[in-house]
């Protein structure tokens, strides 16, 4: 954040303000190699006390018009060394005078090998259920892709489409990772209820509390390249049902299976018994995932938590900013919508699975 702070303000303080000022004729991005850093320098930003280093770099072109050929820059941004590879912009002006500036580190290789121990993990401690699970991640991210972000940029409503794609997500998460039974019917149906009474929830706190959709830079963008066709409201709405899934069926799927494990263990327990019981491994995890998911938010919203502590403004009134309200909106109607999870699909497991034998229930 600081890097991109710096960097975007070093153009706009630094660029010329006159009737040839700069005009990008064309734009493209390559990727590159750094063949050798030079005359790393610290200057001070424009307007500012902060320093920043700036490295002359050449680098090599890996693909494009210009393949092969070694280009030298200033790079302000990231800082890069010997060997490193990136994305590189390509931009001229209207004078044709040629420019390059760093975009990005080219991070696919470390990215695959995370991915790769990722999914060895899984399938080495979950076996057989952890490829399933793998294969249930893989059909809820494609459902997610392809036809919930298509649909969303289109203009289509997004409560009812986000309604659809979370079933679909729901059935590819439960049914792919814990198999076809009454077990993972049960599941289904509770988090299905849990999803559409934290959708209740969020339309009337977003509408209560007059959320607009707006709170980042990448909703801005977004309207401005579509027109202003979204409705931001419904998307911001979307996006807590969407991220409210994954710990739904959690929940579900715990409650579910130590109500299993209570009828198999004590077949003399009343279904009142087996209820209580449940309850309270319930309310033990309930602890665990509602920390977890306050923690998740704010770890994500930590930068910005940062830069506002460096603010005058009083902890009500920073609270108040939509930018750290949707953000606490979200937690907090996830969080109630997940311990709701708890009582229903509990209830239902009861009665749905009292009396059927451990094979029609799901190994």
């Amino acid at each position: 954040m600081r890097a991109v702070l710096i960097s975007f303000l070093s153009l706009v303080l630094m660029c010329p303000i006159s009737a040839q000022g700069f005009y990008q004729d064309t734009q493209i991005v390559w990727r590159a190699e750094v063949v050798k850093v030079t005359d790393i320098k610290t200057i001070i930003v424009p307007g500012t006390n902060v320093k920043n280093p700036v490295q002359t770099l050449t680098a090599k072109l890996l693909n494009g018009e210009q393949e092969g050929e070694t280009v030298i820059f200033e790079n302000d941004y990231i800082q890069l060394e010997k060997g490193d590879k990136f994305y590189l912009n390509y931009s001229t002006t209207i004078n044709g005078q040629e420019l390059y500036s760093v975009r990005e580190v080219d991070r696919r290789g470390s990215i695959a090998l995370i991915a790769a121990i990722f999914v060895a993990t899984i399938l080495l401690f979950g076996g057989m259920q952890g490829f399933r699970s793998l294969l249930s991640l893989a059909g809820s991210l494609l459902v997610i892709v392809y036809v919930l972000v298509p649909t969303l940029v289109k203009g289509y409503a997004p409560i009812p489409i986000s309604i659809a794609v979370a079933s679909a997500v729901l059935f590819c998460a439960i049914f792919f990772t814990h198999g076809f039974n009454r077990r993972s019917a049960v599941a289904f149906l509770g988090t299905i209820i849990a999803v559409g009474i934290t959708g209740l929830l969020a339309y009337v706190s977003i509408d209560s509390t007059g959320l607009t959709g707006f709170a980042s830079d990448e909703s801005v963008y977004l309207n401005l390249n579509t027109g202003g066709q979204l409705d931001f409201v419904g998307l911001l709405l979307a996006g807590i049902i969407i991220g409210a899934l994954g710990v739904l069926d959690d929940i579900a799927i715990t409650q579910v299976a130590v109500v299993r494990e209570l009828f198999e263990a004590g077949k003399h327990f009343t279904k009142w018994d087996v209820y209580k019981k449940a309850i309270r491994v319930g309310r033990e995890h309930v602890g665990a995932l509602v920390n977890t998911l306050v923690l998740a938010y704010t770890g994500a919203a930590l930068p910005l938590l940062l830069l506002f502590s460096l603010s005058d403004s009083g902890t009500l009134s920073i609270i108040n900013r939509e930018i750290f309200a949707t953000e606490i909106v979200r937690s907090l109607v996830g969080s109630i919508g997940l311990v709701l999870a708890v009582p229903i699909t509990t209830l239902l497991a009861v009665f749905l699975l009292h009396n059927h034998s451990h094979k029609e229930m799901g190994s």
